[in-house]
């Protein structure tokens, strides 16, 4: 069978199971290993997939889950990401089971849109971009009552195809001028296009539990969040020194988390010595010995800011030929919340009023993520 069926299905149960215990991660496994193995006996049939979809389930498998406290364990999951660093939205309600019943038995009205882009970059050594891609996708979560129909807008301007009969716009501004333009995308089975031409609105009635609303991909140019700066050079016999620059060139209210920085040194490098910005915090460096390989990680950076990592090396032998052929590329890696360089933006969410008072919570949340971010020395 096709391996990429096997993956896409091991991904859907993966999210069935989060729908239903609302996190992911060990301790919720084994505390509710039977409501597991339920939903895998439904799911698969003779070794054949019967439905992944939670809304269905929920008419076979009537366990209730045992709610594991998400502040404990690290989850296994996207969602994680989000926790980092964003005041506006609550920190609970994304490892919230979509099946339990709240204490109360009153349930929260609220649902979640995330737009998470995944960024793929190279640099050539002078600087320039040699390729660009952007894989993004809308995922929803919604806990509403009822299935309400939902209506989502995108940006008006919202071209699909490279022959959209647009230039390709100038992507120095990242305000909104110029139009965005996707390669490809494609649509969960519950969204409807019928007004999708006219106006760029998606309507659905969600199921339950989390899904993808929309994937897409994007390899029009737009400003990549970061540059990276590395010089690499000799300094006397079986030494080296090298300079690693980093720049944040997004808007100085945004903070980007957790970035790890690597870099692949000559395999007779012995020893490395490096030596941080003076001040600091939150910045580690590291020679990791068995692969030979420097890593720098950074905590978080503000937009806007640049920051540096000189590193002395130490060889056990003489280089014949050129350093900087035996030594990268650079890769980083890294998250951005609330922040997406496509600049495709949900506009509006509408919800189907049920009555005047119903009005439940809306939250839209943007992250930007490295897929493969390298720079050539």
């Amino acid at each position: 069978m096709s391996p990429s069926l096997v993956l896409e299905l091991l991904q859907r149960i993966a999210r069935v199971i989060k729908d239903y215990l609302g996190i992911l991660n060990e301790d919720s496994l084994r505390k509710n290993f039977v409501l597991v193995y339920e939903l895998l006996d439904e799911v698969i049939d003779f070794g054949y997939a019967q439905t992944t979809s939670t809304e269905m389930l929920k008419s076979y498998v009537f366990n209730e889950p045992i709610v594991v406290d998400g502040g404990r364990l690290q989850p296994l999951n996207a969602a994680a990401i989000f926790m980092q660093g964003t005041k506006r939205m609550p920190g609970t309600a994304v490892t919230k089971s979509v099946v339990a019943n709240e204490p109360g038995g009153r349930k929260r009205e609220e649902i979640f849109v995330d737009i998470i882009e995944k960024i793929s970059v190279t640099f050539s050594s002078s600087g320039y971009i040699l390729t660009s891609e952007i894989d993004g996708t809308i995922q929803m979560k919604s806990y509403l009552t009822g299935n309400p129909e939902i209506r989502l807008a995108l940006n008006e301007d919202l071209g699909i195809g490279r022959g959209s009969g647009r230039s390709v716009h100038d992507y120095r501004s990242s305000s909104g001028s110029g139009a965005v333009i996707l390669d490809d995308c494609n649509f969960h089975e519950s969204v409807r296009l019928d007004s999708f031409d006219l106006d760029r609105t998606l309507t659905l009635v969600p199921p339950d539990g989390e899904f993808p609303v929309m994937n897409y991909r994007m390899t029009q140019e737009f400003k990549p969040p970061f540059r990276i700066n590395t010089l690499i050079e000799e300094a006397g016999t079986l030494k080296a020194e090298v300079i690693l620059k980093i720049f944040a060139e997004f808007p100085s209210n945004i903070t980007a988390n957790t970035i790890i920085v690597q870099m692949p040194l000559p395999k007779y490098t012995i020893r490395a010595t490096f030596e941080l910005e003076p001040g600091v915090i939150g910045q580690t460096a590291d020679f990791k010995e068995a692969n030979k390989r420097l890593e720098w990680g950074l905590k978080k950076i503000v937009g806007g800011s640049e920051h540096t990592l000189r590193a002395k090396l130490t060889f056990s032998q003489e280089m014949h030929g050129n350093i900087t052929k035996e030594a990268g590329p650079v890769s980083m890696t890294f998250t951005i919340p609330m922040h997406n360089v496509s600049r495709l933006q949900v506009k509006y969410l509408q919800i189907a009023k049920k009555s005047n008072t119903y009005n439940p919570y809306r939250w839209v949340r943007y992250v930007t993520q490295a897929n493969s971010y390298v720079a050539r020395l």
